[in-house]
Formats: structure tokens, C-alpha cells, sequence
């Protein structure tokens, strides 16, 4: 029996990112997909907004003043917040070593680098999020037709 996938606009995504054309970009690319859309713009906002909203899934940004990206993972590893999958996304070089250890963070679910393709993200939010795609993807249109 096939699963019942969710609508995207019953899931909002919080997007963590002090860069604020990045997290415009990011913002686009999740509306435009259906989904709600929050965001913050350093670890400390983030961790509130975190707390306050419950998002269903968080876009973090490793490199944030006021709080580290790592930090918030880790701040947000204890209480209701634990069960929150994150996508962690950086700009910054990360060897193989940095990448397999945030991996390793249980609330991680994903580690994108920079920059990123809209398809990577949009398909990892509906693999986790469990949600249906746009009805253009859905008829095998590629938004990159030539």
C-alpha cells in the first residue's frame, strides 16, 4: 500500500542564513514549491524562531554570527526540538571528515554545499518532509527544458 504523501503547504521550512540574497534565493526556491516558508537571520534568531515556530524542517547555514551554525545543531538536539530534521547548508570548503561528523548529528538529515541546485534542495525537502511535488514535476517536465 502506497504511502499518502502531504500537500507542500501543510509544512513550513525555516531557513537559518545570515547571507540575505542566499536566503532570498532559498526562500523563492521553497515557495515557488508550495511550502511555508519562515526564516532568520543569525544562530541566536534562529534557535527562537526554531523554539517558537516548530518548523518541519530547518535550512541551517553553517557559517552564522551569534551562534554558530554547529551550535544551534546542538542546541537543538534536547527537548521538542530534537525530532526537527535539519539540512545543513555552507558556502565554506568542508572536507570529507567535517561532512561524515555534522552527518553524524542526529538531527541532521542532509549536508548541501554551496552553491546549491534547486533541484538538490526541493527533492531533499520532499524525500524528508514526505510531500507531493508541484504538478509540473509531477508530469516529468524539467523546469530546465532547452
Amino acid at each position: 500500500m502506497e504511502e499518502k504523501l502531504a500537500a507542500p503547504g501543510e509544512k513550513l521550512v525555516l531557513i537559518v542564513d545570515d547571507d540575505e540574497s542566499a536566503r532570498e534565493l532559498f526562500e523563492f526556491m521553497v515557495k515557488k514549491e508550495g511550502f511555508r516558508v519562515e526564516v532568520a537571520k543569525d544562530g541566536e534568531e534562529g534557535i527562537r524562531r526554531i523554539k517558537q515556530l516548530m518548523p518541519s524542517i530547518v535550512l541551517l547555514d553553517l557559517m552564522l554570527p551569534r551562534y554558530g551554525g554547529y551550535e544551534v545543531l546542538r542546541e537543538l538536539q534536547a527537548g521538542e526540538t530534537a525530532s526537527i530534521p535539519i539540512v545543513v547548508m555552507t558556502g565554506r570548503y568542508a572536507d570529507r571528515s567535517l561532512k561524515d561528523m555534522i552527518r553524524q548529528e542526529s538531527n541532521v538529515v542532509e549536508f548541501i554545499e554551496k552553491p546549491v541546485k534547486s533541484y538538490q534542495l526541493i527533492s531533499t525537502l520532499h524525500r524528508v518532509l514526505k510531500t507531493e511535488p508541484s504538478e509540473k514535476k509531477k508530469k516529468g517536465e524539467s523546469p530546465l527544458n532547452f
